[in-house]
This record gives structure tokens, C-alpha cells and sequence, in this order.
């Protein structure tokens, strides 16, 4: 809880927060090719790789008076290099937007092997793609198979199979279909809430 600058002698502006890991992943020990029910539980040992669960990061950030919600992900690769991104849940702010309007991942629903949010999902030209989780390995917020996806199939170094075999984010390092291929990711929601407090 942390007290912001005073509006008046009586009146201050309080904001409280909370910042959770919803996302980890680091190696192949936790599988993230799971069904819609597994996604929407979570998975995973919350000291190491995890999913938070769907139904978590949704009560989470869900909206309300004085709350907002922003996410941070940050990005490791195979040459020690390292990004991060911040979104603001509800209204896009960076990251996951694509250089061009057709490959925005903004707005999608979240896909699973057996509940397709993007379907059919159109992935170059005329090429229609009914399930991206199954070429990516796992699911994810997906639009013509994704820009990003960190939970997809984890490779060691030089593994992967194709641009979209492995964790990749299209805007850092490389446009779809030469995504660099990423190593760790991690992503952390930040929830903030603020209240105005008077004293008689």
C-alpha cells in the first residue's frame, strides 16, 4: 500500500497492488500442450514452471472501480539476450501487435487443442489453419497462428522445427516467419488499485 501525493490537506489517493506470476517457463519439464480444462485449472509447481490458470489471471484483472491491470513479459534467448514487454490488459499498449493489422494476436480468444479460438484461423495468403495450438504445441491467444506464442513447444538450441515450433515473439529479434526462437519467458500481472480517502 503506498500513500501518493496529497490532493489537498484532507484528501490523499491510495493505491494498493499485487504482481503474480501467471506464466514461467524455462525448459520441457512442464508440458504445455494441454486440453482447455488444464489452461483454465493451471498447472505446474508455482516455484518453477507453471500456467497460473485462465480462471485466475481472469479474476485477476477483471475490471472495476479504480482498477486497472497491466502485464509484463519478459523474454530470455539461447545467446543470453533479454526483452521485456508491457501490456495493459483491456486496452493494447505494446508487444503482442503485430507490424501489420493482419498478424495483430489483439482481441483473440485463447485456443487450446480441443477449443479453437481463432477458427478458421488464416495464416498466409489463403491458407487456412482450423487449430494453431496443434502446429504451435500449446495454447495460447492466437490470430494467423501468432506473432507470439510462449507456450508452445520448448526446444534446446537449434532444435526447433520452423518459425513456429518453440516459445517466439515475432516483434523482438525478427518479423513472422523468421521468429527468433526463445530460451525463458516469464509473464507477470501487475493489478492496481486506487481509492481516495478524505479525513473529516
Amino acid at each position: 500500500k503506498q500513500c501518493l501525493r496529497p490532493l489537498h490537506p484532507c484528501v490523499c489517493v491510495c493505491v494498493n497492488y499485487l504482481t503474480v506470476f501467471c506464466e514461467m517457463r524455462s525448459g520441457a519439464e512442464v508440458l504445455f500442450n494441454g486440453k482447455w480444462a488444464k489452461y483454465k485449472q493451471g498447472f505446474g509447481n508455482l516455484q518453477k514452471d507453471h500456467w497460473l490458470g485462465l480462471s485466475k489471471v481472469f479474476a485477476l484483472t477483471k475490471g472495476g472501480r479504480g482498477r486497472s491491470s497491466t502485464m509484463r513479459v519478459n523474454l530470455w534467448d539461447f545467446e543470453g539476450g533479454t526483452a521485456l514487454s508491457t501490456l495493459n490488459v483491456g486496452a493494447y499498449s505494446d508487444a503482442i501487435l503485430g507490424k501489420y493489422a493482419s498478424i495483430d494476436q489483439n482481441g483473440f480468444g485463447f485456443s487450446t487443442t480441443d477449443n479453437d479460438g481463432c477458427s478458421p484461423c488464416i495464416l498466409f495468403g489463403d491458407i487456412a489453419v482450423d487449430k494453431c495450438s496443434f502446429l504451435d504445441g500449446g495454447g495460447w491467444w492466437y490470430s494467423r497462428c501468432g506473432s507470439a506464442s510462449l507456450n508452445g513447444d520448448w526446444h534446446p538450441a537449434g532444435e526447433h522445427i520452423g518459425w513456429n515450433s518453440g516459445l517466439h515473439w515475432a516483434t523482438w529479434k525478427g518479423p513472422v516467419p523468421y521468429c527468433h526462437i526463445l530460451t525463458t519467458s516469464r509473464m507477470m500481472i501487475k493489478s492496481v488499485w486506487e481509492k481516495i480517502i478524505t479525513a473529516n
